[in-house]
């Protein structure tokens, strides 16, 4: 991920909203990324749609300048919130937001303290602008002390409760039922790779996400997996994050680690092949097969080339088309 020939300063947000089932809903809510009443914004394109049923989650990419991501990210916000009720959601993933997450990732020639500085100004936005709408910040975003979204999560319960009234947001009143708890922030890319093994037997789901689990002894860096239900069989949800490493160099999709770099800093992360061979020989281990790898959106470099040639092109519905170009 060198700089741009195109001159372009790109950042993404991969927007998590709680809202899968109703597909309208969630068009709407892209398309008001990319401006309303025949106003569109330039230098924005939503590059890709990833919905899941049995979740009630969406995961919305869009991509554009630095400079008008968080006013692009901040319309979309403001129609989900009109059009997501948490009082009345359900979904098998864990979440406490009607906007559950907005994490802004630097794509070309950005850094990721600028991407904090973005996720900040949104945050204070959206409390500024919707009524109810409560935050925690993370990453680059949660200064001064950094914490990773992780750390956050387990803070808050996201994991396994959704008591509103206990919350304590960063931003904004106490959450409201309606809206719940949004968390904001920025850190250099995460991709959410799923590899679906043939069994409906969670506990051993549990354990094979726990043994690939980058905190774990032997699990992979910078992996964090769970388990859950899902169409039947069991699914391992995978974010895998980027972190730096200076002796990176390019390498190919069969090695252990993905290497790329953003303003001259250097970062890898471990290749979604490698995930779906270590789940599946862990399965098969407990004489389980594997059904196959979902990759929700991009990895760090397709979301780059996506970006750049979406807005080079002026596609702001690249999401309609790009099985065509890049897929």
């Amino acid at each position: 991920m060198s700089s741009s020939r195109l001159g372009l300063r790109l950042a993404a947000c991969l927007l998590n909203i709680s809202e899968a089932r109703r597909k309208h809903i969630v068009e709407n809510i892209a398309n008001a990324a990319l401006g309303k009443n025949g106003q569109k914004r330039p230098e924005v394109s939503v590059l890709n749609i990833f919905s899941d049923q049995d979740y009630n989650r969406s995961v919305i990419t869009i991509a554009a300048s630095v400079d008008e991501l968080g006013n692009s990210v901040l319309a979309a916000c403001v129609e989900a919130f009109q059009s997501i009720d948490m009082q009345v959601q359900e979904g098998i993933h864990p979440c406490l937001g009607a906007v559950d997450l907005i994490p802004i990732y630097p794509l070309t020639d950005v850094g990721v303290e600028e991407c904090g500085a973005v996720a900040r100004s949104l945050a204070e936005n959206l409390v500024l602008h919707i009524p109810g709408c409560s935050v925690f910040l993370f990453g680059e975003a949660d200064l001064p002390e950094k914490r990773t979204l992780v750390q956050r999560r387990k803070q808050l319960g996201w994991f396994t409760k959704r008591d509103f009234s206990a919350l304590e947001p960063d931003l904004g009143a106490a959450p409201a039922r309606r809206c719940g708890l949004t968390g904001i922030g920025a850190s250099p890319y995460v991709m959410n790779c799923n590899v679906t093994i043939d069994s409906q037997d969670l506990t051993l789901g549990k354990e094979i996400a726990s043994a690939i689990r980058g905190s774990n002894v032997n699990g992979l860096k910078g992996v964090q997996a769970m388990a859950f239900p899902h169409e039947g069989k069991i699914e391992i949800a995978c974010n895998v994050e980027s972190f730096q490493d200076q002796e990176a160099t390019e390498t190919s999709d069969d090695s252990q680690y993905m290497a790329y770099s953003v303003l001259g800093d250097h970062f890898s992360y471990v290749s979604p092949h490698y995930i779906e061979a270590r789940i599946k020989k862990l399965a098969s281990d407990q004489g389980i097969g594997t059904i196959g790898r979902a990759l929700i959106g991009f990895t760090p470099q397709e979301c780059k080339n996506c970006a750049e040639y979406a807005i080079k092109k002026s596609i702001g519905e690249f999401w309609k088309i790009r099985g065509g170009i890049f897929m």
